[in-house]
C-alpha cells in the first residue's frame, strides 16, 4: 500500500516526534522512508540592502540541513530501515507538496507544532497548508513540548 513514505523534519525536537511513527509505518509496509528538510528561502527584506546578507546565508543553511538529514538517515539505516534523505529550497508547505507529487510519495508523515491563537495567525500552519495541497494521504502527529 505504501512504498514511499515522506517524513518532513525542520531540525526541531518537535518535528522529530513524527519520526518514530514514520519509521514504524515504513517497517510495517517494507517501504522506503524519505526524510525531507526544506530550507526556507527568505522573503525579500524590507531593506533591499539586507538581501545580499540573507542570500549569503543560504549555503550555510543548506550545508547544516544536509548534515542533519544525513545523520538521521544513517540512524534509520542502522535500525534496519530503507532510508533516503533530501534537502530542498522553497516555501516550506508548497515545497513539501510539490516534492510529494514529483517523487511518487504515497504518504506524508509530519508533526504539527501546535501553535494556536496569535502565533498561528501570524505564522500560519505549515501542516494545514500541506494538508490542503498534498497529492497523497498525510499522517499528522500532534507534537508535544517535552
Amino acid at each position: 500500500m505504501y512504498k514511499r513514505i515522506l517524513c518532513t523534519l525542520d531540525g526541531s525536537p518537535l518535528s522529530e516526534q513524527a519520526l518514530p511513527h514514520a519509521k514504524t509505518m515504513a517497517k510495517a509496509f517494507d517501504a522506503t522512508l524519505i526524510l525531507l528538510r526544506v530550507v526556507e528561502i527568505p522573503p525579500l527584506p524590507v531593506l533591499p540592502e539586507l538581501a545580499p546578507v540573507e542570500i549569503e546565508l543560504l549555503p550555510q543553511l543548506q550545508e547544516e540541513a544536509q548534515k542533519y538529514i544525513q545523520e538521521k538517515v544513517e540512524e534509520l539505516r542502522k535500525e534496519g530501515c530503507t532510508a533516503e534523505g533530501d534537502v530542498i529550497e522553497g516555501r516550506t508547505a508548497e515545497a513539501i507538496a510539490d516534492y510529494a507529487g514529483d517523487h511518487d510519495i504515497d504518504l506524508i508523515v509530519m508533526a504539527t507544532h501546535g501553535r494556536s491563537g496569535l502565533s498561528r495567525w501570524a505564522f500560519g500552519s505549515v501542516a494545514e497548508r500541506v494538508l490542503r495541497m498534498a497529492p497523497c494521504p498525510i499522517l499528522l502527529i500532534r507534537a508535544r513540548n517535552p
